[in-house]
């Protein structure tokens, strides 16, 4: 007589995850999101709790999970951006909650923030490195920075309230993993009196602010989910700029560098301001991944 087969009985309540994943790209791809592929193995990966590469380590799911991953692909296939849906969003070694009410980062930036380590490295190790954040958002730079060089003094700056309470959020949670706090200021970069105290001694000022022209037609996930103030800067794109250049100038201490992130249509205009300030020198334009130019650094004088 045969015995049945008890050790794989469970399995008769599960459901092979590939097949799921591969209707979720069929799905996403019809909706016209970007990554379809990338974007419905991380929805898997997040919903699973593991890294995206562990996926094969779950051939079979349960029939909750079907149901929970159709249900966030629906979700995705609407343009609400990917990381809405897991929470999180990446910048160097560090994860940060965001959603509603908070630019989601991107990993362009990521080009800035390592330029700016590289840059840190250069400094005397005896000196203690003063970093300022500008338009913080959900504190990714500032916290990244912090989290990569903990001997740093790191300042971040955000006017949007929204916006503030998510880098709150996420400085508090870094604290609570040892890293070195950062001070979070509620201020407008364009302020000529923003963060008189540290006059002549910033060492390297980020930025990546609102540069998006007023006319743009941008992606769903962009136009319906980031805050409009994150976003826009005038017809061209520069107008907060325009506002920063003087106080970026006023605080950098001579040999201090900044880099700002620009949109891939007014990259040449920014370097130009920076070079009429009279301020600045080795003002250099730094393309993205796709060789698109997406920040501009230079040195103060």
């Amino acid at each position: 007589m045969t015995r049945p087969d008890l050790g794989h009985s469970e399995d008769v309540n599960r459901a092979p995850l590939r097949p799921e994943i591969n209707d979720a790209v069929r799905i996403l791809t019809a909706a016209g999101v970007h990554s379809p592929r990338s974007d419905a193995e991380q929805l898997a990966a997040h919903l699973l709790g593991v890294e995206r590469t562990r996926l094969a380590m779950h051939p079979l799911v349960e029939a909750d999970f079907v149901a929970e991953y159709r249900a966030l692909v629906g979700r995705r296939a609407e343009r609400v951006p990917l990381q809405h849906l897991t929470g999180l969003a990446a910048m160097g070694e560090i994860d940060l909650e965001v959603g509603p009410g908070v630019f989601v980062p991107r990993p362009e930036t990521e080009l800035l923030f390592a330029w700016a380590l590289a840059h840190l490295e250069t400094l005397p190790h005896d000196h203690e490195p003063v970093v300022v954040d500008f338009c913080t958002g959900s504190g990714a730079l500032a916290l990244a920075v912090a989290h990569a060089r903990p001997d740093a003094r790191v300042h971040a700056v955000e006017l949007d309230p929204a916006a503030l309470s998510w880098a709150r959020r996420n400085a508090d949670a870094r604290i609570a993993a040892g890293d070195t706090p950062i001070t979070l200021h509620a201020d407008d970069v364009t302020d000529p009196h923003l963060l008189t105290e540290l006059d002549g001694t910033v060492d390297v000022l980020l930025a990546n602010p609102p540069y998006i022209p007023s006319d743009a037609i941008l992606e769903p996930e962009v136009a319906h989910h980031d805050p409009h103030l994150a976003l826009f800067g005038g017809p061209d794109g520069l107008d907060v700029v325009r506002g920063m250049i003087p106080n970026i100038a006023r605080l950098l201490r001579s040999g201090g560098v900044t880099g700002i992130e620009h949109d891939d249509s007014n990259g040449s205009a920014l370097a130009a301001l920076l070079r009429e300030h009279g301020g600045f020198t080795d003002v250099v334009e730094h393309p993205d991944f796709a060789g698109k130019p997406r920040f501009v650094s230079s040195t103060h004088l």
